[in-house]
């Protein structure tokens, strides 16, 4: 049996991180979610929570997500992040593959959700 994953949901939005979880809930009911409410608050929960999955929103109170995004990835380069944001110029977009990090435009569905969360499920040799 496929070991559960744990996702840290990273949105000053507690409707957004809600609508996250049940999407994730619902597709894997056994992974744990994690959230956090502003990027300092995400460096925190990702130190001690070691997360498999980052879903970054970028438009946040005090540090933001690309922001955010850059320090973790410095901290754990291997870490999945995925941007997932209604701010969809193409800056963001080029930032966040120079980071080599995920983007994803809102609004939160469970196809996106789906989507993002596939590479977790494959099975590792």
């Amino acid at each position: 049996m496929p070991q559960a994953k744990t996702v840290l949901i990273v949105d000053d939005s507690r409707v957004s991180r809600l609508m996250a979880r049940q999407y994730i809930i619902s597709l894997h009911a056994d992974w744990i979610v994690e959230e956090a409410g502003t990027g300092e608050e995400s460096l925190v929960k990702s130190r001690h929570v070691r997360p498999d999955l980052i879903l970054m929103d970028v438009n946040m109170p005090g540090m933001g997500g690309i922001a955010a995004a850059e320090q973790l990835r410095r901290e754990f380069p291997d870490l999945p992040i995925s941007l997932l944001t209604a701010n969809v110029q193409s800056a963001t977009r080029e930032k966040a593959e120079a980071l080599g990090i995920g983007f994803v435009e809102k609004p939160i569905t469970e196809a996106r959700i789906a989507r993002l969360l596939s590479p977790l499920e494959a099975p590792r040799p």
